[in-house]
């Protein structure tokens, strides 16, 4: 299994939403990075994720999310009406994926960005969240950055 944080801001798409969602899943669509695309491209049904609130009064990791569908074209980027239309994108050769996640559950307590850049340099050193200068969507998460962040929540 692999672990992966998913960002996005609230007034977009928050965790609530993706909880009132139909079958508690959504596709992740609108990814317009190419290492985040190849970072879902490789995400394996069952996988897990942070769900991470960004661009908001306090981010942080607000709950968990499971993979339930993987990799597959992002309809969104050859729609000319969605905010995420790409036109070098062609629906016989995509250049954009997307994965349906399903909420899992809320995390008890929010763990914010602040908390975390607290461990940046010894128990989360090397996650790319922490990381200056890092606008990724989505990123990978290591087993043991994933074991220590659970152990955060209590």
């Amino acid at each position: 299994m692999n672990y992966w944080l998913f960002k996005s801001e609230p007034e977009e798409f928050s965790l609530d939403d993706l909880k009132n969602a139909k079958a508690r899943r959504d596709h992740w669509d609108g990814v317009r990075n190419y290492q985040a695309r190849n970072f879902m491209r490789s995400m394996k049904k069952g996988d897990q994720g942070f769900f991470y609130h960004s661009n908001c009064p306090e981010p942080g990791i607000v709950g968990i999310v499971e993979i339930c569908r993987e990799a597959y074209p992002d309809h969104t980027a050859f729609d000319p009406n969605d905010k995420h239309f790409d036109p070098k994108s062609d629906p016989e050769n995509p250049r954009w994926f997307m994965v349906d996640v399903r909420y899992k559950r809320r995390l008890k307590r929010l763990i914010s960005l602040q908390e975390l850049k607290e461990y940046a340099d010894s128990e989360l050193a090397g996650l790319a969240l922490v990381r200056r200068g890092n606008r990724l969507s989505v990123l990978p998460v290591s087993k043991p950055h994933w074991n220590f962040i659970l152990k955060l929540e209590r």
